[in-house]
């Protein structure tokens, strides 16, 4: 998990190890970018680079301190997230809390982190503070943590990783160095999902194309649901806008949780790319089996229209993931939108 093990974010990682190199790594990077495309390895790979007694800023990922660091054990290496995203990654369970494990960072996370930073380090040169889901601070946490961006411990090095930097107070972005990673090219996704699913290479490709450029979405993508694709396309192209129950049906049917509409929303974001290749005569889709699908709907579709459904399927997406809206209303208001207000 070195900074070299980072693949398909070259300008990020190059960045990276230049500061290593020239001893001019910030006390505060923001790592922004969407989900699953490296930027928690990168994190990893930063803080082995500045424990590694081995290889001094690089990280060779072999001696003891740095498996420590992968394994999030090292003593001068502190770890934050929300209470639930410990849970969802076994570190910690439901049954460790009183209620409901929250999905914020609450300002007594950030307090606990201010006084293991402000101790000496145990083993190394520097202590370094680890932020997942970073956005998930809530308002009083952020303004408690720009107390330690204003006045950082001595050798300690925070890194924000962050899937939506616009939920960050402004003051806390420009206090951070920011390394920004974009999405992965598809072909690298489709490899790797290929070896470690053990897919075709058409389903590993499809698989690629429809996770965004995020590797993590590509490798989690149920093949179930992956099937049923041309189902929830076909639905939804039979909607209409005088037939309301219709769409409070597929709104209820594809908003039962965060993860099913933000993953029909995916999904129709890529057939509106289709139909708009279907119309400008392209044959390479996406969803190769629908060609005939996309183009019966682009010749009954303008340009003007097919703009302002990728813009209305983006914003319902935007709502569902970084601001926490009710994915079941926000299908519900993109699809009133788009079927009845265009009437």
């Amino acid at each position: 998990m070195t900074l070299a093990s980072v693949l398909g974010q070259p300008r990020a990682i190059d960045s990276l190890q230049a500061a290593l190199r020239a001893g001019a790594v910030h006390h505060a990077c923001l790592f922004a970018g969407p989900e699953g495309v490296g930027k928690e390895r990168a994190a990893v790979g930063l803080a082995m680079a500045l424990t590694c007694p081995e290889r001094p800023d690089e990280g060779c990922g072999q001696c003891g301190s740095c498996a420590r660091v992968a394994r999030g054990l090292h003593p001068d290496v502190t770890w934050l997230m929300p209470d639930d995203e410990r849970v969802s990654r076994g570190l910690a369970g439901r049954s460790d809390f009183t209620g409901t494990p929250s999905r914020e960072i609450r300002v007594e996370q950030i307090r606990q982190l201010q006084e293991r930073v402000a101790l000496r380090g145990l083993e190394s040169r520097r202590k370094v503070a680890i932020i997942v889901s970073a956005q998930a601070m809530n308002v009083q946490a952020q303004n408690a943590f720009l107390k330690t961006l204003e006045e950082p411990p001595a050798d300690t090095t925070l890194i924000l990783v962050a899937s939506a930097m616009d939920r960050l107070l402004p003051t806390i972005r420009s206090r951070c160095s920011k390394v920004h990673f974009g999405p992965l090219p598809a072909g690298l996704i489709a490899q790797r999902v290929q070896q470690e699913r053990k897919l075709d290479a058409a389903t590993a490709g499809l698989a690629a194309v429809m996770s965004g450029g995020s590797l993590g979405r590509a490798l989690a993508l149920d093949l179930e649901a992956l099937a049923e694709r041309k189902e929830g396309v076909t639905a939804f192209e039979a909607l209409r806008g005088d037939d309301v129950p219709a769409l409070l049906r597929f709104a209820d049917a594809h908003g039962g949780s965060r993860d099913d509409a933000e993953g029909m929303l995916d999904l129709l974001l890529l057939w509106t790319r289709d139909v708009a290749l279907a119309k400008a005569g392209g044959e390479h889709l996406a969803n190769a089996d629908l060609l005939a699908l996309a183009r019966e709907v682009a010749a009954r579709t303008s340009e003007t229209a097919l703009h302002r459904r990728h813009a209305l399927l983006e914003s319902a997406r935007t709502a569902i993931v970084t601001r926490n809206g009710s994915p079941r209303l926000q299908l519900e208001r993109m699809l009133i939108e788009l079927f009845l207000e265009a009437r």
